[in-house]
């Protein structure tokens, strides 16, 4: 009697030690290629982040990045990265996703331009072609730019050339680009041999915003909240140790994904690494708010819409 009651004790201590070490397994959709916006992701998984706190993460990009919010928001994907401006159009079209995590808090969307052009400033561009990559918010900023200026969409010829807006500009075709990050396409521009003026939001009317978000269902969140805030602490830990460790997070990076462009790839970690300690270290939610209003006052979004509900600050 004495043996089973022992050999009871062992299945039950066996049964509960592997239900504290239960994996769980999650997926990471991108919002693009990987690059290195990314580094911290890929850090977090090498240095075995995600695994110390149970979590095995698939990190993939979708052949179609733009339905992120609605992968997220139906269980295909745990988590995703996202933009603030999509993320608040999503939840004012009824997707229910919510951010997170913020990556990077301000805009590394721009307009650029060729430095020979001499279009330095916005009011330069009347009379001239600007390429763009089809996303309809770009449009409600240039537009907001350009009212700025004393000028209106009429007053430039918008073009649609997809997400091929470096080749765009370099050829000619077009005279600048919006849609373009400050932290990527420039440092491709100036890569092949040319200077380039960047336009920063900004600088030209635009409120701040969060570029860069980590996002996840209401579902998800509400069901799962351990898995949620293991999540985010390990996402958080791997961008944290990459603004220390540029090179090894760069390492982490080319392993996961050979074909980066590397001298592109670590001329922009440097840029970013500022940005990513900015909002690790912040949870003052004014850019978010601002930016949100700035939206309903352009119709983007309805006035009637919760801002505060998109966002929940994860400890």
């Amino acid at each position: 009697m004495k043996k089973i009651i022992m050999l009871f004790i062992l299945v039950i201590s066996i049964f509960s030690c592997s239900s504290e070490d239960e994996i769980n397994t999650v997926s990471l959709a991108l919002d693009w290629y990987p690059n290195s916006n990314h580094a911290g992701i890929f850090y977090a998984k090498d240095k075995g982040y995600f695994l110390d706190e149970n979590l095995d993460v698939e990190v993939y990009t979708p052949s179609d990045p733009t339905t992120i919010l609605q992968t997220v928001a139906s269980g295909r994907d745990q988590f995703g990265i996202s933009y603030q401006p999509d993320l608040l159009l999503a939840r004012n079209e009824g997707v229910p996703v919510v951010a997170v995590s913020s990556i990077v808090r301000t805009p590394l969307n721009s307009i650029m331009t060729l430095k020979k052009s001499g279009i330095s400033e916005p009011s330069k561009l009347k009379g001239k072609t600007i390429g763009y990559p089809g996303i309809p918010l770009n449009v409600g900023i240039l537009q907001s730019i350009l009212e700025g200026q004393g000028l209106t969409m009429d007053d430039v010829n918008l073009v649609d050339v997809g997400f091929d807006l470096v080749p765009a500009l370099l050829s000619s075709r077009v005279d600048a680009i919006i849609g373009a990050f400050w932290s990527h396409e420039s440092i491709l521009i100036e890569l092949e041999g040319e200077e380039v003026n960047i336009l920063k939001f900004e600088d030209w009317g635009i409120p701040k915003y969060h570029e860069l978000v980590l996002v996840t269902s209401e579902e998800y969140l509400k069901e799962n909240k351990e898995i949620v805030e293991a999540f985010v602490k390990s996402f958080r830990k791997g961008f944290e140790s990459s603004i220390e460790s540029n090179s090894e997070s760069m390492e982490s990076l080319i392993a996961a994904y050979p074909e980066v462009n590397v001298e592109l790839e670590k001329q922009g970690i440097k840029l970013l690494a500022p940005l990513w300690d900015e909002s690790l270290n912040s949870n003052n939610m004014d850019s978010w708010n601002k930016f949100a209003e700035w939206m309903k006052e352009k119709s983007l979004i309805d006035s009637e819409l919760t801002i505060k509900d998109s966002f929940k600050i994860i400890q």
